[in-house]
């Protein structure tokens, strides 16, 4: 019979100075004094505080749907950040990645520019804070070296801390990772069998011109084009569903809005395009689309009895990335 464990008191917990929840190794001796190992004593309190999901966590930010698409639709794109304080002494400058060489969460360059990869794992449920941990270890660390993964205090800076937040994101979206490099003749190694790898696996993916976080992709079967859009997701459902039943949620012939997924708290329509469609060719139908849109968010009439069936059935195909 397995040996029954004894029932901790809380109140027999120890206290660490100045009610601080230190931060080390989860099976090393908890520096409470209490004996145990860290994960099961303080390091409870710790794990929960920076696990806890942030459900929006770009919200704030100018370009939030932006920010959306560049961590989890494009696959090779960078955008220049503006910081709050202005770029310190040596730093020319700081700019957003969706991945860096060897998954890095950041990397120093030579000339002392800081990069940050989106695209990482996080330590937390905060990805703004994790962001923004990377961006300031990144300033002051040596150049030439990437910055690893750390683990922010729960009351460290945010992204909309360290941002000038009313400068809108404006994502570059690349063909290739050469961004990486001044050079990508030069590379070589690790670097450069990563670079091929990444390349390889891209798919060709652009941003319109014509609206805000619209991004058209092209696949072996057929194109996309997923929209981060920036209302509540109940309002957008409504309106979304008023045009599809009306039959005015295409982008035009052979293309179908095929449902929606929830991105960091946001909601990112897709429509199924046919394989010669360019992106191009989606800027008339995306505009005149855009209108369509904002006419039926603002309207008041409850929902039909079709339109909640069409409600309905884009509900049934969401899927939630985070």
């Amino acid at each position: 019979m397995a040996k029954k464990r004894r029932p901790q008191s809380k109140a027999a917990k120890p206290q660490l100075a100045d009610g601080e929840v230190a931060v080390v190794g989860a099976r090393e001796p908890c520096p409470c004094g209490s004996g145990r190992r860290y994960k099961a004593c303080h390091g409870r309190d710790a794990s929960h505080a920076a696990t806890e999901l942030v459900r929006r966590p770009f919200e704030g930010l100018a370009g939030e749907c932006d920010w959306v698409a560049m961590r989890e639709l494009v696959p090779a794109a960078t955008a220049s950040l503006t910081l709050r304080d202005g770029l310190p002494e040596g730093v020319p400058s700081v700019t957003l990645a969706t991945v860096l060489p060897l998954a890095w969460p950041g990397l120093r360059r030579d000339d002392g520019s800081v990069l940050v990869g989106i695209q990482n794992d996080t330590p937390s449920g905060d990805i703004s804070r994790d962001l923004a941990d990377v961006l300031l270890r990144g300033l002051t660390a040596d150049p030439g070296s990437p910055i690893v993964t750390g683990r922010p205090p729960v009351d460290a800076p945010r992204l909309q801390d360290v941002l000038d937040a009313q400068v809108q994101l404006v994502p570059e979206v690349h063909t290739g990772f050469e961004f990486w490099l001044g050079d990508a003749e030069d590379a070589s190694g690790e670097v450069a069998a990563s670079l091929e790898r990444a390349n390889s696996a891209a798919l060709p993916t652009l941003r319109l011109g014509g609206v805000e976080a619209a991004y058209w992709c092209e696949t072996p079967e057929k194109n996309h084009l997923r929209w981060v859009m920036p209302h509540g997701e109940e309002e957008l459902l409504d309106a979304l569903s008023r045009l599809h039943a009306a039959g005015a949620s295409s982008l035009g012939e052979d293309t179908r809005l095929v449902g929606s997924f929830r991105a960091h708290g946001l909601l990112v329509p897709v429509w199924d395009l046919p394989s010669a469609m360019t992106a191009e060719e989606c800027e008339k139908p995306a505009a005149a689309f855009q209108e369509r849109l904002t006419e039926a968010l603002g309207s008041t009439v409850p929902l039909t009895a079709e339109e909640r069936k069409s409600r309905s059935g884009l509900m049934n195909r969401q899927i939630t990335l985070s």
